[in-house]
């Protein structure tokens, strides 16, 4: 299987929403196109897209709408997971639209299963998904860790799992699953700080947050890392680190859609049980996010 497609720059978009709390089509139509001219794919109802506060008919309609803004011009990856393995792979029947490229599915969170239970849900998901799949480990935020064991059976036993996204911020670990995966299975930066000194290790790229505001910067970054110019690929890795950081200072997406609206990309709006950053963070973001933006190249 051909993995080529999904090395690189992936960035996961935001789920715009306007006043009234609807999702803001407008919006997601303008962030695609800020970020599809630069990029090599795009994540769209993955964390950052808040897919757990999307109903079953929205998270099929953005999707769709991803799909026809972007208009074929770099791969879509859909963000389909939980902690019900069978809702999960309903969810693969019913999201794995055309126009998707891949799947990009979360360890299941909450119930925190071992690692037999982790390899037994990824089977599924393998099994009954029609589509490539990017595994997501994201410990902080699922309570469960997939040890690199457990990711190394899983990409040698099944072929449609084509890559990890490792969040898992352990960079031993990940360094791990680099020096042992099989040749065709792509490990990928979950966490913006880390790209560069994983890409230094091996790995194949990234799937950003911050590459919404800042694509162009963030694609040519790891351009430069694959193509071995490491001075360059650092200068603009220490130019956007502070913004990254900034980005994650309230959680996110708060961070991303508060530098997002001071560019009128979209709306400042986030839904319950995520809110706005706090005005402060907000004014540091968008000085930051102006600067950056104001550096010739």
């Amino acid at each position: 299987m051909n993995t080529n497609r999904f090395k690189g720059t992936g960035v996961a978009i935001v789920t715009p929403f306007d006043e009234k709390g609807k999702v803001d089509y407008k919006s997601l139509d303008k962030v695609v196109k800020h970020v599809n001219k630069y990029v090599d794919y795009i994540v769209v109802l993955g964390t950052t897209g808040e897919n757990p506060v999307l109903s079953s008919d929205e998270k099929l309609k953005v999707i769709q709408a991803v799909v026809k803004f972007n208009n074929a011009k770099v791969p879509v990856v859909a963000g389909i997971g939980g902690y019900d393995t069978a809702s999960v792979v309903e969810s693969l029947k019913k999201y794995s639209v055309k126009g998707v490229d891949a799947v990009l599915s979360v360890t299941p969170y909450y119930n925190k299963p071992n690692q037999r239970g982790l390899y037994e849900h990824f089977k599924q998901v393998s099994k009954h998904s029609s589509l490539p799949v990017i595994m997501y480990n994201v410990p902080g935020r699922t309570g469960v860790n997939m040890l690199p064991e457990t990711t190394l059976k899983l990409a040698s036993d099944f072929k449609n799992l084509i890559a990890v996204k490792e969040a898992s911020g352990n960079v031993e670990q990940i360094m791990s699953i680099i020096k042992n995966k099989p040749r065709n299975f792509l490990v990928i930066s979950g966490d913006d700080a880390l790209t560069l000194p994983l890409i230094a290790s091996g790995a194949d790229g990234v799937i950003s947050v911050t590459a919404n505001i800042l694509p162009e910067k963030v694609s040519q970054m790891v351009s430069y890392a694959f193509d071995n110019k490491y001075e360059k690929a650092r200068k603009i890795h220490y130019d956007i680190i502070d913004l990254t950081g900034m980005l994650f200072k309230e959680g996110s997406p708060g961070g991303i859609k508060a530098a997002l609206a001071s560019k009128k990309l979209c709306k400042n709006i986030l839904r319950l049980p995520l809110v706005p950053v706090s005005d402060s963070l907000y004014n540091t973001i968008s000085k930051e996010v102006n600067g950056l933006l104001s550096v010739k190249k």
